[in-house]
């Protein structure tokens, strides 16, 4: 007996060999962390290194186009996130019909979502045009006047820049709303009628209270979304005009065109207030 034995003590496990599958599936994965490090955790540490110097904080306080962005950002999230949120939720209770021309119709609906960012916001953007944009020149054939520049207009600008990020982005929430009103019981609903409730008592009484947390839930996520959507101000308006209607998600761009990198990461640093405790309150809610 040896001496782990005597005194009572379970002897050590000898350390278990890895089979051959456990081997190469392990030696597969090197090259996908060797990316990750190389294309993930490389930039954002040097990132935070070049945004370490409090100078650069105590400059990027002192623009005004910063304050201006700030602000732009705040209602950008605000006002874009919600709109989109509500029309979302709306929209899942027409979809969830099973009429065929509802499918039918559905299929056009998710298009926006499903092409690329770049030739839709680009085609807006030439339809926007003052001079030879399709809206402005059937403006001028039905009323003999100049139409507006649209984009010349911070207000304007902004503005349309929210109104494409809700449709470009609204087929997926109204697609995750819709899937959270087919997970109801459809007993609940029939029980409902015959108990002659409205429309609007049954969501009140059975759509609502069951698909609130799916709700707050997504609309968490698309704030975090949306605070680095990129596209759907910078391929609009770039930040224009006289970079009235920068995001943070543009912002960092702009500092990179006049070849001031500092102040760049920190642009983007800034923002960590914003996304951080969205997702705290997000994982806090997955985890109930």
């Amino acid at each position: 007996m040896n001496t782990a034995t005597l005194a009572g003590t379970p002897a050590p496990k000898p350390a278990k060999a890895l089979t051959q599958w456990e081997f190469w599936g392990r030696l597969l994965v090197l090259p996908y962390l060797l990316v990750f490090v190389v294309f993930v955790v490389y930039p954002v540490c040097y990132g935070l290194w070049l945004a370490r110097d409090p100078a650069s904080y105590v400059q990027l306080a002192d623009d005004p186009v910063f304050f201006r962005t700030a602000i732009n950002t705040v209602i950008f999230l605000l006002v874009a996130v919600n709109l989109k949120m509500v029309i979302a939720l709306g929209l899942s209770g027409f979809f969830v019909q099973t009429r065929w021309w509802i499918k039918a119709l559905s299929l056009l609906f998710i298009l926006p979502w499903a092409v690329p960012s770049i030739p839709t916001i680009l085609s807006v953007r030439f339809m926007l045009n003052p001079e030879w944009g399709v809206i402005n020149s059937t403006y001028f054939r039905m009323t003999g006047l100049d139409g507006p520049n649209w984009l010349n207009d911070p207000t304007l600008a902004l503005t349309f820049s929210m109104l494409m990020h809700i449709w470009k982005s609204l087929p997926f929430w109204t697609l995750i709303l819709l899937a959270g009103r087919l997970a109801i019981p459809s007993e609940q609903y029939e029980a409902a009628s015959v108990d002659g409730a409205t429309r609007w008592q049954k969501f009140r009484f059975i759509t609502w209270p069951s698909m609130k947390g799916l709700y707050f839930t997504s609309t968490i996520l698309s704030l975090i979304w949306t605070l680095g959507d990129f596209n759907s101000v910078y391929l609009l308006t770039g930040g224009g005009p006289a970079d009235l209607t920068h995001v943070l998600a543009t912002l960092g761009i702009r500092y990179l065109r006049l070849d001031q990198i500092s102040l760049a990461m920190a642009s983007i640093v800034v923002a960590l207030p914003f996304v951080l405790p969205l997702v705290f309150v997000m994982m806090k809610r997955l985890g109930k």
